[in-house]
Formats: C-alpha cells, sequence, structure tokens
C-alpha cells in the first residue's frame, strides 16, 4: 500500500495557501482541508444571528452556540447547518470578524477536534494558521507560505473584484492592506493557537510566484519525502 501523508500549509491571510492546497490534493488524490473555511462559516452564522458581541462576551451561550451548529466540508464546498454557504463565507465582513471568532477558546477546541479526526487516516493537504504547530506536529511535510502585505491585498482586491456582480468593490487597495496588517497582528498575537512558523517547517514566499509555481514547488517536495519514506 502506497504510504500517504499530511501536508500541512500554514501562514497569513490571502498568502495563497488555499487555492494551492486545492491543486495539491487533487494532484496527489489527496483530502483538501480549508480549516479556515469552518472558522469562517460560525463567524458567518453569528453574524447573520446577530450574536457576534454576545458569542466574544460569553461562553457560556458560545458553546450552546456550537452545539446547536454543524459545519461540514464536502468536495470543496462548506455546508453550514445544511446550507452551501461557501460564497458567503468570503464576503469581506466575515473576513473582518473571522480572527476573533476564531481565537475563542471553545471555537478552537471544537474545531480543532474535527480537524484532527479529518486527518487522522493521513493523505490529507490541510491549511490554516496552526496546522503544523497544533493540529497536526507530527505532519511529514509543513510548509509555511507567506507574501508582502501589499502582493496580498493586491490578490484579495482582484478576488473581490472578481466575486463582485458589478466589478465595483466599496474598498480602496490600502483599505484592503490595512485590513490584512491588521489581521496579521491580531493572528500571531492572540492567546490560544497564535499564528507562528513551525520549526521545521519550509518557508515559501510567495509573494511574486504564480499559483502553478507555488503547486510544483511543493508537490516536489512532497514527492521527496514521499519516496524517502519507502
Amino acid at each position: 500500500m502506497t504510504k500517504k501523508i499530511i501536508i500541512a500549509i500554514d501562514g497569513p491571510a490571502a498568502s495563497g495557501k488555499s487555492t494551492t492546497a486545492k491543486k495539491i490534493a487533487e494532484a496527489l488524490g489527496y483530502t483538501y482541508i480549508d480549516t479556515g473555511a469552518m472558522y469562517r462559516a460560525i463567524t458567518l452564522k453569528l453574524l447573520l444571528q446577530d450574536a457576534y458581541e454576545k458569542a466574544v462576551h460569553n461562553e457560556t451561550y458560545l458553546r450552546d452556540f456550537l452545539n446547536n451548529t454543524e459545519v461540514l466540508l464536502d468536495r470543496g464546498k462548506t455546508f453550514l447547518d445544511g446550507n452551501d454557504v461557501s460564497s458567503e463565507i468570503r464576503e469581506n465582513a466575515v473576513s473582518t470578524h473571522v480572527s476573533k471568532v476564531s481565537s475563542l477558546k471553545p471555537v478552537r477546541d471544537k474545531m480543532s477536534t474535527y480537524q484532527r479526526k479529518m486527518g487522522e487516516k493521513r493523505g490529507v493537504v490541510m491549511d490554516g494558521r496552526d496546522i503544523g504547530t497544533v493540529i497536526f506536529p507530527d505532519a511529514e511535510l509543513k510548509i509555511y507560505m507567506i507574501a508582502s502585505p501589499h502582493e496580498r491585498a493586491k490578490r484579495r482586491f482582484e478576488e473581490l473584484k472578481l466575486k463582485s456582480k458589478t466589478g465595483f468593490i466599496s474598498l480602496s487597495l490600502e483599505e484592503l492592506e490595512k485590513e490584512i496588517r491588521e489581521r496579521d497582528f491580531e493572528d500571531m498575537n492572540r492567546e490560544i493557537s497564535p499564528l507562528q512558523k513551525p520549526h521545521d517547517a519550509i518557508e515559501l514566499d510567495t509573494s511574486f510566484l504564480s499559483i502553478d509555481e507555488q503547486v510544483s514547488t511543493i508537490l516536489a517536495l512532497a514527492n521527496r519525502v514521499l519516496s524517502s519514506s519507502h
């Protein structure tokens, strides 16, 4: 039987993790797990129910809320309580609030348990903020993707423009860059599972790499690990 590994891809917002991880999973025939989508789904529900402030300040309420919330990842789509919310979770309101929601211990505990369960049989590509440090510290290949805040803001700007029906977005490139810098600060300084480079991760600066170049670089590393483990 061919050995399967866990590929953990961590890094800040808009560094190219999700698109690259998805393509790597496809190339290897692995399962892709977008952990960020899970935190975004929780955030979306809190915002839709106008429960964000209450959840942030009331742990008992938040635990009850989580017990009555189901998040499912299936074939590249994100389902929240049975509804496909794959596009809604990418809205900017969710991006603005997800860092705080994902720092809350009850949310982290529930999602972490779920993520470990999904990856326990190996053969997964999982991306997020704490995959190589907390979720799977024993992952056979750890990648830490970075890119300059300006490049990441440009990517997010183009992404939002593509998703807009009119091609117009209300945020400027400068505002997006400011949001990204603030998100980085929050992610790196939160108490629980902060964003940090795993000590044994390979750093990949994607500022001037195309998606295909990112994918081929990581696939070459994965194949090296797989061939050495036979």
